[in-house]
């Protein structure tokens, strides 16, 4: 059985699973990168009801902002259900990349990625949704799966076999199906053993639309300033300057927060945090961000008042 067909099946037991447990269709999250309209185009092509969901992280790439509005344009008019989630704070004021980091108090790291789970992953609640994670992307190869159970709680018992319990975002070991009961939510992972060829290949030739990033040079989309991203976050920076600018000025407020509250550290302005984030060498007074497991945890803490 070929990918295309093998992908296009498991969306479409989803769909019966979705339809059958909540009684709603299915979601086809979508980020305007290649593995989101590779997953959109088998949508298409499976036949099933479904809806649209994008999550807003305030730090795309305005090209990535552009292509996301096109394509939800252009599928409102197919009938087809999009929706923008823009995080807002029982407050009513919105949750952005720029009002999160002083909040935080610290830069977002490879190590602590609260930016995904403030900005990207808390939608979809109640609901069975898809995304296009894959084996390939993870750094390590583990036992694979079907089913995975995520729960803070490990002694949780999942609804569906063959579980494991696993916290990585982007593990090798993430199955094909996931019950998230933290966030009371399924999630299937459709072409989860795509290679990055077979991506591309689709992507080129199957899918209508395409994020204008990858004609500049991009190989991967996502927030400008992912610390992900490695050494590609300086080409984003320096194609995108006024994102520069916004991390430097959400750093400058960090700092002003952290003294706030007795946070002692030796960066003298958001310029400075800003180099050491990018882990350039030649700031002066360089020094390694490091905590004790009581230092961090009250840093956490206090990152939640």
């Amino acid at each position: 059985m070929d990918l295309e067909r093998k992908a296009i099946e498991r969306v479409r037991l989803a769909s019966k699973m979705s339809l059958n447990y909540y009684g709603l269709p299915l979601v086809c999250t979508y980020s305007g990168g290649k593995d989101s309209d590779v997953m959109l185009e088998l949508f298409k092509r499976s036949g099933v009801p479904f809806e649209v969901h994008n999550s807003h992280t305030t730090a795309d790439a305005p090209q990535t902002v552009r292509h996301i509005r096109d394509t939800f344009r252009e599928l409102e008019l197919q009938g087809i259900s999009c929706t923008v989630d823009y995080h807002k704070k029982t407050d009513g004021n919105c949750v952005t990349m720029w009002n999160l980091i002083p909040k935080k108090l610290m830069p977002p790291s490879r190590r602590m990625r609260y930016c995904c789970s403030e900005l990207k992953e808390g939608g979809c609640r109640d609901r069975m949704i898809a995304t296009g994670v894959r084996w390939e992307e993870s750094y390590k190869r583990k036992e694979r799966g079907m089913f995975e159970t995520i729960s803070r709680d490990k002694s949780n018992k999942s609804i569906l076999p063959d579980e494991k319990m696993l916290l990585t975002d982007n593990g090798d070991a993430r199955r094909l199906f996931e019950r998230c009961q933290l966030k009371a939510k399924t999630v299937v992972n459709p072409i989860i053993d795509w290679k990055d060829s077979d991506v591309w290949e689709f992507y080129w030739n199957e899918c209508k639309r395409h994020n204008p990033l990858y004609q500049m040079g991009y190989y991967r989309v996502g927030c400008i300033g992912c610390p992900m991203a490695g050494k590609a976050r300086g080409k984003e920076f320096a194609d995108f300057p006024s994102y520069k600018r916004a991390y430097i000025k959400a750093f400058d407020r960090m700092l002003e927060v952290r003294k706030e509250r007795g946070l002692t550290h030796q960066w003298k302005n958001g310029e400075e945090v800003f180099l050491w984030w990018m882990e350039d060498t030649d700031v002066q007074g360089q020094y390694i961000m490091e905590f004790s497991g009581a230092d961090l945890q009250k840093i956490i803490e206090k990152g939640k008042t």
